[in-house]
């Protein structure tokens, strides 16, 4: 391995620990803080593991593991979206782009190229191993809310219909088992609360 290799691999490494002090909407499961987006990589990856075991869909646990792996990098440069906040989507887009552009840019090109390709394609959540990823990118935040007793949602006075268009349609998509495991329960959080 070439030095010049390696200083741009440690180069991206480096880069990446930002993705630490990037906090998110989600609140920890015991409520204490909001998450950071490298504990949210980290996270949704054992759900992959975790969950991909049982998948009754034809995909690659492995892939969508290096895809939630990569998927949250753009956020050292552009922050953190919150689904139910207030931002412009095709504003945030751009911003994605570009720090994907600068992010996987530190690699050498064939990591560069591999990592972007992996985010492309989750980003387009068109494969069955992206519409998977996507999904528990999307799992995973309620599991946490209702663990928290609510989190985020009483943050951004979510009501279930914005729930269920803005995340409940990404899980179904790439997961419906585990939309119709979670589906109740936090249609049952919300009923309690008169937001329905």
């Amino acid at each position: 391995m070439s030095p010049s290799r390696l200083d741009q691999q440690m180069a991206f490494l480096n880069e990446a620990d930002k993705l630490k002090q990037i906090n998110r909407g989600t609140l920890l499961c015991d409520g204490s803080r909001a998450e950071n987006s490298g504990e949210h990589s980290w996270h949704i990856a054992l759900y992959a593991m975790i969950l991909g075991a049982d998948t009754p869909l034809d995909v690659s646990t492995d892939r969508v593991i290096r895809m939630l792996l990569v998927h949250d990098l753009v956020e050292i440069d552009a922050g953190d979206a919150p689904i139910f906040g207030d931002h412009d989507p095709v504003e945030m887009a751009a911003k994605e782009q570009a720090a994907a552009e600068r992010i996987f840019g530190l690699l050498p090109d064939d990591q560069a190229q591999e990592f972007r390709a992996l985010w492309d394609e989750f980003e387009a959540a068109e494969s069955a191993d992206a519409r998977f990823a996507k999904s528990l990118d999307r799992f995973q935040p309620p599991n946490q809310n209702l663990q928290s007793g609510g989190g985020s949602w009483i943050e951004y006075d979510t009501a279930f219909g914005q729930f269920e268009r803005k995340v409940g349609a990404k899980i179904k998509r790439g997961a419906p088992w585990l939309w119709a495991w979670i589906e109740p329960k936090v249609r049952a959080w919300f009923e309690a609360r008169g937001k329905l």
